[in-house]
This record gives structure tokens, sequence and C-alpha cells, in this order.
């Protein structure tokens, strides 16, 4: 039961991301499809409402896919919960239900969640040695992570 319970407090988190990671794709498209990725990229680059074919024009620059495929995965997005639309003269505008920023700190939570599961303690010396071999000052940021949370935990 606490497990579902887990599950459910994740998704309020990160909605719409799926349960899975492709480890082989890039950024984004690791939690959502590619072309779910390519075009909430878009929305966030449009900086404001927009209507489908705004973002199809966004998206066609770098990938050719038609407009009606663009429609049905920003409704899909919608359904998911991380893209809102309204109707504004006759045309629905999409946008996004948060930042960049903020989305891409909820689906890593949800993915370290979903590591952590393989074990806390491979997975947290993983995570240093990774950092150590590709980027040492992403480590030490780690490090002062660790004793900023430190501190904060032995306060209360």
């Amino acid at each position: 039961m606490a497990e579902s319970n887990n599950k459910d407090v994740s998704r309020r988190h990160a909605p719409g991301i799926q349960d899975t990671v492709r480890l082989s794709a890039r950024g984004l498209a690791k939690v959502l499809g590619d072309l779910e990725a390519r075009v909430l990229r878009a929305v966030w680059k449009a900086g404001e409402p927009s209507t489908a074919r705004e973002i199809h024009a966004r998206v066609i620059r770098q990938h050719k896919v038609e407009l009606l495929t663009v429609i049905t995965v920003l409704n899909k997005l919608v359904t998911k919960g991380i893209l809102a639309r309204a109707k504004k003269d006759d045309l629905f505008h999409y946008r996004a239900r948060s930042s960049e920023k903020d989305f891409m700190a909820s689906a890593s939570k949800r993915v370290v969640e979903g590591i952590l599961s393989l074990g806390h303690q491979a997975v947290s010396s993983s995570l240093v040695d990774a950092l150590a071999e590709r980027d040492p000052d992403q480590l030490a940021e780690l490090g002062r992570l660790v004793r900023r949370k430190l501190a904060e935990t032995d306060q209360r």
C-alpha cells in the first residue's frame, strides 16, 4: 500500500512523465516521447500561449512533422497535465503549466526516486563515481548541496 502512495505522490510532482526512462534518449526525451519533448520545448520557447500552427512552425524548423501530428501531441500533453489550453479567437492556445526549470527538477526527482529503488548505497556510489569522471566541478557542487541539506536537517 505504501508503495502505491509513493507513486501517487511522484505523479503529482511530475505530471505525465512515463514510468520508464529511455537511457539512450537525450534530455526530455528520456521521460517523454521524442516528439513530445520537441513540442514541449517549442511551447517553452514561444514564451506565451500559442496556437498549434505557431508551435508547428517552430517544431518543423528542426523536425519534419505534419501539423495534425503536432496537434495530436499538444492535446496528449494537455491530457497528461503538462500543457494547458484555452480558446481565444476560436483557436486553442497552448501554454506550459510549469517552467522548463521546474519541470526538469520535477522530472529529475521522479527519475532519481525510481533509480533509488535499486538500492541507496549502489546509487550513491555510482553517482559520485560518474560525476568524478565526467564533471568534477559538479561533484564539488553535490558535496556543497549535501552539506547544506545535512545542516538543515541538524537544525530541525
